[in-house]
């Protein structure tokens, strides 16, 4: 793995050397770990997560040295540089029509995506649902049991090749058309109820205490989450600007696989 690196890294400071076969075979090669999921973008390694940047990397020089072409999906006709991913029966993976996922991201097996989409990159654990109309965006991790709703959207990043994607860990449950980017990390068995917005810079508020506490980046495991609003004040008055706000945290009692629905109803909030 060692030498692919060196070769990945090689190429991306001298992008001439990619007219070398060797360059290119390591950048096919880097993409077909991805596809199987011997590698990944981005690991929890000692409790941090940790880009692989390098790999990152390779998934930007395989967009140059791939070709145009058409693919033929049944009766739908693409024209692009990624295939799609196939084989699903043998991957273990229930794929409902008209569902896609692109050469380089990786489905666990006992995952399910609905109509949906998953970008290369993007890594999806055993036991998740990908809802209809969601959007797995390049490179975001998402891990086991976890349940991304209808309309769900999680960005995509591939530059700067140091940049974390968006990740989120198992057992979460995220709600209709949610919205999560810039890689923001939805900690462990937590809650979105519907239409929360999170990116980098989004405040996100405890209020459940007697003093609030404030997050960035970072949804901490087991919170229940509801979009909110903060005053803040303007050359022009004062307005409401949206910000996330976490009203409680996921009851022991409640089971992994509960709906979202039920989660929520310990709070007495509806989705």
């Amino acid at each position: 793995m060692e030498e692919l690196k060196k070769l990945i890294v090689e190429a991306w400071d001298n992008r001439d050397l990619l007219k070398d076969n060797k360059y290119k075979e390591a950048v096919r090669e880097t993409i077909d770990l991805l596809d199987k999921g011997k590698i990944r973008v981005a690991e929890k390694v000692n409790g941090e997560w940790i880009v692989n940047e390098w790999v990152k990397q390779a998934i930007l020089l395989y967009f140059p040295i791939q070709d145009m072409q058409v693919m033929e999906v049944g009766p739908f006709e693409y024209y692009d540089k990624i295939p799609l991913k196939k084989n699903w029966k043998e991957r273990g993976v229930r794929v409902v029509p008209p569902a896609t996922a692109r050469y380089g991201s990786y489905i666990e097996p006992g995952a399910i995506l609905m109509p949906s989409y998953v970008n290369i990159g993007a890594y999806v654990g055993s036991g998740t649902m990908v809802d209809t109309w969601a959007t797995v965006g390049s490179c975001a991790q998402v891990g086991k049991n976890v349940h991304l709703s209808g309309g769900v959207g999680l960005g995509g990043v591939l530059e700067p090749p140091s940049a974390r994607p968006v990740i989120i860990e198992d057992n979460c449950f995220i709600g209709s058309r949610c919205i999560i980017v810039e890689g923001v990390i939805v900690e462990e068995e937590a809650v979105l109820g519907a239409n929360v917005v999170i990116t980098a810079s989004t405040r996100i508020i405890d209020v459940s205490g007697d003093e609030p506490i404030e997050y960035r980046g970072r949804v901490p495991a087991r919170s229940v989450v509801v979009p909110g609003t903060i005053t803040k004040k303007f050359p022009a008055g004062e307005y409401g600007v949206q910000c996330a706000l976490i009203i409680g945290k996921r009851k022991e009692s409640t089971d992994k696989k509960t709906s979202l629905n039920e989660a929520l109803r310990e709070f007495n909030v509806s989705v």
